[in-house]
């Protein structure tokens, strides 16, 4: 089922805030679909769970369109997503080859030992074309590439500890600027709000990690109902603190607390966990996710740089 270019609009207003689009961004994006120069997406994925490309499929609304995929197939002209797109083999690759103003997603990790092909995308003329050839392929050619969770953006548990198949981020590995949708998995929203940005014609301010500022551009921790209550002990306490207890909302850039997760239906603490940081560019790290984060390395994460683990290939936690 196809939604409508007017549903799609109707989604954006309905969702402005939410996108941080204007009227005037929603009428951008209008006279873009009109015309034929809206861009594709192309959505490859490499090493990782496929966990986004399931959150962001589980984006369901009240009113039209009520699923990512009516979305993806509709107005935004989806050539390629191998969980999606109803082409396959040699009619996909081909799509793929006759795109020519498209948005680059990745998703997933680079493995680069074994020539990279521990991550096979498609066939291509008899041969196997891995992840990273398919993006050395494509983002040059891409009007904006997005990195779509910690695994693109940062390698992520792909890129952990003794990374056999020396997995960096796709990020890294571009060597060109992206715009990286953090999380594991990351938010549908997230996703959905800055591809409409972009379709707006908007620039994107991104942070030190090239985060969208305007997702990630505060705490966790400053957003959280319990900041300031009294501190839990132990898990199942109902309306207190986690800080104690391993929370990383301190250190960790998210919206979480207001914009929930489960067509806003509920987040990590509010279920009754901790915040553990996976918006972060150290995520997973080696400590426990219990582990009390202490002040030196809260005010450590939050002011100073840090170095992520995109070129991490020993499975070390580079914190400062």
């Amino acid at each position: 089922m196809n939604v409508s270019r007017r549903d799609f609009l109707r989604m954006c207003g309905v969702s402005a805030a939410a996108f941080g689009l204007t009227c005037t961004d929603v009428k951008a994006i209008e006279t873009l679909l009109a015309s034929s120069n809206a861009p594709a997406v192309i959505w490859l994925q490499g090493s990782s769970c496929n966990g986004c490309s399931i959150s962001l499929l589980n984006r369901i609304s009240d009113s039209s369109p009520k699923t990512i995929d009516e979305l993806l197939l509709g107005p935004i002209d989806l050539i390629f997503h191998p969980n999606v797109m109803g082409p396959s083999g040699s009619e996909a690759v081909a799509a793929i080859r006759a795109t020519k103003n498209y948005i680059l997603v990745l998703e997933g990790g680079v493995p680069t030992a074994f020539d990279g092909m521990a991550c096979i995308v498609w066939s291509e003329n008899g041969k196997d074309v891995s992840y990273g050839e398919a993006i050395r392929s494509l983002a040059p050619g891409a009007s904006k590439i997005i990195c779509v969770g910690q695994c693109a953006c940062f390698g992520g548990i792909p890129a952990s500890g003794k990374n056999p198949t020396q997995i960096v981020s796709a990020a890294s590995y571009t060597g060109m600027e992206t715009i990286n949708i953090a999380g594991c998995p990351t938010h549908p929203d997230w996703i959905v709000g800055t591809i409409a940005q972009l379709l707006a014609g908007n620039s994107v301010p991104l942070d030190e990690y090239g985060r969208p500022v305007s997702i990630f551009g505060e705490t966790v921790h400053a957003n959280c109902p319990r900041l300031g209550k009294e501190k839990a002990v132990t898990f199942g306490e109902t309306d207190k603190c986690l800080m104690d207890l391993g929370c990383r909302g301190p250190s960790t850039f998210a919206p979480c607390p207001y914009q929930k997760w489960n067509n806003n239906v509920s987040w990590c603490v509010n279920a009754g966990s901790n915040c553990m940081g996976c918006t972060d560019p150290t995520f997973p790290t080696a400590e426990s996710f219990y582990s009390p984060l202490g002040l030196s390395s809260f005010y450590g994460n939050k002011k100073k740089g840090r170095k992520d683990r995109r070129d991490d290939r020993d499975g070390r936690d580079d914190r400062d």
